[in-house]
């Protein structure tokens, strides 16, 4: 069997899976081009949250970082993140904005969690600048997206579950 038909039995139509910068997307199928007088063999995975659909190449899909759902136990190891200490360094902004952003498009649960965890700020910790939340956001919803389909519900009862767990951790360590 090829290294191709061994990922095509891994991504199967219909499945979730996770493409680090652009989070959980699913599976519609496959489809044959030749580009350039190469046949190409891509994996087509609908982004519904990003309206977009991607083909990858599925001899370059596991070097891409795609990747199937996280298992209940490597979300786990997420959730046991999120409700660890922040960590937040004292250098400047910029520099700690690239090392989230690397984190957020790792495909990492465990780097997005981290993310999340030490850029959450309860109510009364004073206000974040617009690129904080903006980082925040998208990281939750990364977290979120992964965490609704490992669970099997929607994101949007995801966001609500990962904030309550970040908010009552809080709480416990003040």
């Amino acid at each position: 069997m090829s290294k191709d038909q061994n990922l095509i039995n891994t991504f199967i139509p219909g499945d979730f899976v996770v493409y680090p910068s652009h989070g959980v997307g699913k599976i519609i199928g496959t489809e044959k081009r030749k580009i350039e007088e190469t046949d190409l063999e891509l994996l087509v995975i609908r982004f519904e949250h990003e309206r977009m659909t991607l083909r990858v190449p599925l001899s370059k899909a596991t070097e891409s970082g795609l990747r199937t759902l996280s298992s209940k136990v490597q979300m786990d190891e997420a959730i046991i993140t999120l409700k660890g200490k922040a960590k937040v360094k004292k250098t400047m902004w910029s520099r700690r904005a690239q090392e989230y952003e690397t984190k957020i498009n790792s495909g990492s649960l465990v780097s997005i969690a981290e993310v999340v965890r030490d850029l959450y700020r309860k109510d009364d910790q004073g206000e974040q600048s617009y690129s904080e939340r903006q980082m925040y956001q998208a990281a939750l919803e990364r977290l979120a997206s992964e965490f609704a389909a490992v669970d099997d519900t929607d994101k949007d009862s995801a966001v609500i579950k990962l904030e309550k767990i970040i908010y009552d951790s809080a709480e416990e360590a003040a």
